[in-house]
């Protein structure tokens, strides 16, 4: 959970870095736009949209590049987790043999299952089968604590402080 939580602070912290200049550019033209309208008396409102669109597509222009770089990076941390990292843990995945204690829809489909029956023998619902219950037994190994994002990379990069 923790590591799903890491990954979704770095896409924000990904989308404030790619937004930012953007938005800083259509402030920064906004100002010196509304300053030169105020001193030459010019209250137009559609003369300073037209210059906040040209600075924000040559910001894009300029720090395109930058930002799909940082996406792709993004999205191939992000498959390499939900594929080799998630699945790693014994946390998230279904036990190999979950197949073997579950018994299939045809089977539990019986007369009890019928609601008209249910209605007229309500004490002879035995819906649970004590004898094809698989009984939980909990693993006597402790759990390690997992590094956190930034350690993950520094162990798979081989750099350790």
């Amino acid at each position: 959970m923790e590591l799903l939580m890491e990954y979704m602070g770095k896409g924000m912290v990904i989308m404030l870095m790619i937004s930012m200049p953007c938005v800083l550019t259509a402030a920064g033209i906004g100002l010196v736009v509304g300053i030169i309208q105020a001193v030459t008396q010019v209250q137009e409102q559609t003369i300073a949209a037209a210059p906040k669109i040209v600075g924000v597509f040559l910001v894009i222009i300029i720090l395109g590049v930058g930002y799909v770089k940082l996406l792709t990076e993004f999205i191939v941390q992000g498959t390499n987790m939900a594929f080799q990292v998630v699945p790693s843990q014994d946390d998230y995945v279904i036990d190999s043999n979950y197949y073997k204690y579950t018994k299939p829809f045809t089977s539990e489909m019986t007369e009890q299952g019928n609601v008209e029956y249910i209605m007229k023998h309500p004490d002879k619902n035995n819906f649970i089968d004590n004898q094809g219950k698989v009984k939980y037994v909990p693993s006597t190994r402790t759990n390690n604590p997992t590094p956190n994002l930034i350690e993950k990379n520094k162990i798979m990069k081989g750099t350790t402080r």
